[in-house]
């Protein structure tokens, strides 16, 4: 048994288990609070962080956060950890993890040959240790990469997810705002929209929309419909192009059981997107996750948010996924306080999924009760780009009408890309530049303008033609 207790400023504290070494060394946030699973001073938290950086891989692999009998997810994990891969791990404590994975020396490209034997807890243990600037750094060095229709997380580019979601599903209104998005550059992540009504015929009905528009225009990007995973199934099994097949997922059975999902499920709707999906993939799954899941839904296991944040990534590693993002301030204060709690989040979240391997975005954004504003978020989207995050959303002024929610505009998207000379995905890119709203590095006088689209012949009728059904 490791030893778990630590002496700060003249004061010992001893703890139970590796798990409430691992609750305590978390970073102070509400939901951690909420659940009684928070250090009690910051002298605790100093103390859990010193014993969890003396912690080996070996300590963390016998002590999973959810028991292995009970829980799908934790077998997944510890049965398909590759030890051969942590193998040049295997002698070092968490905290020289740490600095190795900080050195100057070491490549993303070791990082990348490490992360299948790296089990969840692994990943959240070596973030607890870190700082703000350390998850830059460190995610920085990553480079995850992946293809459906495009290709994302390219070394000098950023994506956007347009997300023209309406509060009625008027597919006019949705497609006003994808061509108004296309305009300022926003979209090569994916066009994809959040249903307010989740029904087979909306979903089918938006997805052929999406993918006249995308058509029309040549546009090389991805489509996806949010609905719940078995309202897509049936929708591809009615003929609906759909590109990317989402599910919001979490970090343990139970709270995916929450959402209406299991592993089989998951399963049967990857082999079903293969199949009859209209991508080219091979990645073609599309994941959101968020701190606090597992706790909002009382299926956490008394383990803090953190670790079954990275729980959530080490599920979508199994799909090869093409986009994940944390959600991470729409949860909201319950669990995710401020705006400092949120920026910390979004960057644990960001390096996690990045270290699992796994192709991360970040929702940055908050709700209107939260103690947060934009400032908070645009910081963060700052953060994130000098991490080199794959995308961020894109929303007409990052204000969300049917969610309800704050989150990356238009503007911030083009706004990061000229700060940092950050450059779309390079189908993308080329799309724009035929155009004639993207030339040397930068948009043209030509952007923010959607009329521009509506004059092509034929897009009128394509796009905004009868309504099957809807209203």
């Amino acid at each position: 048994m490791p030893k778990l207790s630590a002496c700060v400023f003249g004061r010992s504290f001893t703890f139970s288990s590796i798990k409430e070494v691992m609750n305590k060394a978390n970073d102070l946030r509400s939901g951690d609070v909420q659940a009684g699973l928070s250090a009690q001073s910051d002298r605790e938290r100093v103390a859990a962080k010193r014993v969890l950086s003396q912690l080996t891989l070996d300590a963390l692999y016998e002590a999973p956060s959810v028991p292995y009998e009970r829980d799908e997810l934790t077998r997944l994990f510890q049965d398909g950890a590759d030890r051969g891969a942590r193998k040049r791990l295997q002698n070092k404590s968490i905290g020289e993890i740490r600095e190795w994975i900080l050195d100057t020396r070491t490549r993303g490209e070791e990082l990348a040959a490490v992360a299948p034997g790296l089990t969840p807890e692994m990943v959240a243990a070596v973030t607890k240790l870190m700082s703000n600037m350390d998850l830059v750094v460190a995610a920085r060095k990553i480079r995850v990469t992946a293809r459906c229709n495009n290709t994302i997380g390219l070394e000098g580019r950023i994506a956007s997810r347009l997300q023209p979601n309406h509060p009625r599903d008027a597919v006019e209104g949705i497609m006003a705002v994808v061509l108004e998005g296309l305009s300022y550059g926003n979209g090569d992540a994916v066009i994809g929209i959040n249903p307010s009504t989740e029904t087979v015929a909306s979903t089918a009905e938006i997805l052929h929309r999406t993918r006249a528009l995308m058509n029309h225009l040549g546009v090389p990007t991805q489509n996806c419909v949010l609905s719940h995973v078995t309202v897509q199934m049936q929708a591809m099994q009615q003929g609906a192009p759909l590109d990317l097949c989402f599910q919001s997922i979490s970090g343990s059975e139970g709270a995916n059981k929450n959402f209406g999902v299991s592993i089989a499920l998951l399963d049967e709707a990857y082999d079903m997107t293969r199949s009859l999906g209209t991508a080219r993939g091979p990645n073609v799954m599309y994941f959101e996750t968020g701190q606090g899941t597992a706790l909002s839904a009382d299926a956490h296991h008394d383990t803090d948010q953190l670790t079954m944040e990275a729980r959530a990534y080490g599920l979508a590693r199994r799909y090869k996924p093409f986009l994940v993002n944390s959600v991470v301030g729409f949860i909201g204060p319950e669990y995710l306080y401020d705006g400092k709690q949120i920026i910390r989040a979004g960057l644990e979240d960001h390096f996690m999924g990045k270290l699992t391997g796994v192709s991360m975005g970040c929702d940055a954004c908050f709700t209107n009760h939260a103690e947060c504003d934009q400032n908070d978020v645009e910081n963060l989207e700052m953060l994130l780009a000098s991490a080199g995050v794959n995308y961020l959303m894109g929303i007409p002024a990052g204000d969300d009408v049917m969610l309800n929610y704050e989150t990356t505009s238009f503007h911030n998207n083009a706004a990061l890309r000229e700060v940092y000379g950050l450059r779309p995905a390079p189908e993308f890119e080329q799309w724009l530049e035929k155009m004639g709203l993207w030339r040397e590095g930068a948009l043209t006088d030509k952007a923010g303008d959607p009329s521009q689209f509506l004059r092509r012949e034929g897009l009128r009728e394509a796009v905004f033609g009868a309504s099957r059904g809807l209203t």
